[in-house]
């Protein structure tokens, strides 16, 4: 979950895409009125009313000269390619237009009742989760990780480029192995107290332990909730495998200047992992090279 973009005419725009998606697909506004933005205002989501109760409409918007399929595409592959037995909110419909510069999806959702276990990505307190929550998040992992797929997540060339970029050299680039991920599992794309996972739109091929690195580097603020990650995934995140997912996310944070509070924390575990310092500001650096 995202604050409300800054640019009114964003918000206002996301707003009438919304409403002439209700239309479309015959839906009208939900119970109560409740919006969800995503990064940037790209996406809104919020509940709707279906002439069979209540579901889950969202909205999502790019640029009509975006190339790259696999963040666009990637909620409708789920519905077609993930195991029913993954737990989700299950993709009804969608429907597609093109406004200007400006290409649109509706994508309609069963609701869920469960609520996100974090109202935000990074976590600064421990959720409250029952045993039998960890429990369903292994098996659902694991299930996952044998899903076949030609869509990436993450990309070799990328970590090629930014691991040393960003985590100074000498470094290995090369996973030790891949498996199909998720691609964004974080504490607000889960529910709780039962566990469902929300968010498909990434998944693909990635670094072995990939998803259960990125749920850990999120919850670095919070050291019961990672010693609890540790605990019960040591044979992910104990291994080789699970170290270099974890630098791979690092890697990203730090790429895409998301690590925010997670700053300190992110250099602190990149120095156990490699057992040296990173470089302090890799950006800035180059810039001055090239000057």
């Amino acid at each position: 979950m995202w604050p409300q973009p800054d640019a009114p005419e964003v918000v206002e725009q996301m707003r009438t895409a919304h409403r002439q998606a209700r239309t479309a697909l015959n839906l009208h506004p939900g119970p109560i009125t409740k919006e969800i933005w995503g990064w940037h205002g790209r996406t809104l989501s919020g509940p709707v009313h279906t002439t069979t109760g209540t579901a889950w409409l969202r909205l999502a918007r790019a640029s009509t000269e975006q190339k790259i399929a696999t963040f666009w595409d990637g909620n409708i592959a789920a519905e077609e390619s993930i195991p029913a037995s993954i737990p989700r909110p299950r993709l009804r419909m969608w429907h597609d237009w093109t406004a200007g510069p400006w290409k649109y999806r509706a994508e309609l959702y069963d609701y869920v009742s469960d609520i996100p276990a974090s109202p935000a990505p990074i976590i600064t307190t421990e959720p409250d989760l029952p045993r039998s929550w960890w429990a369903s998040l292994k098996g659902a992992l694991n299930n996952i990780t044998t899903t076949p797929t030609r869509r990436v997540t993450i990309h070799q060339s990328f970590l090629d480029r930014a691991m040393p970029h960003y985590l100074g050299t000498p470094i290995n680039t090369t996973a030790p192995s891949w498996s199909t991920a998720h691609g964004d599992l974080h504490f607000a794309n889960v529910t709780a107290p039962k566990l469902l996972l929300l968010d498909w739109e990434g998944w693909g091929l990635a670094p072995t332990a990939y998803d259960i690195a990125t749920l850990h580097t999120y919850s670095l603020l919070v050291p019961s909730v990672t010693a609890r990650i540790r605990h019960e995934f040591a044979d992910l995140l104990g291994t080789p495998a699970g170290h270099f997912a974890e630098l791979a996310v690092i890697t990203e944070l730090l790429h895409t200047n998301n690590s925010g509070i997670l700053a300190t924390s992110v250099r602190t575990r990149s120095t156990q992992l490699l057992n040296r310092s990173i470089p302090c500001n890799p950006n800035a650096a180059a810039e001055q090279a090239a000057t």
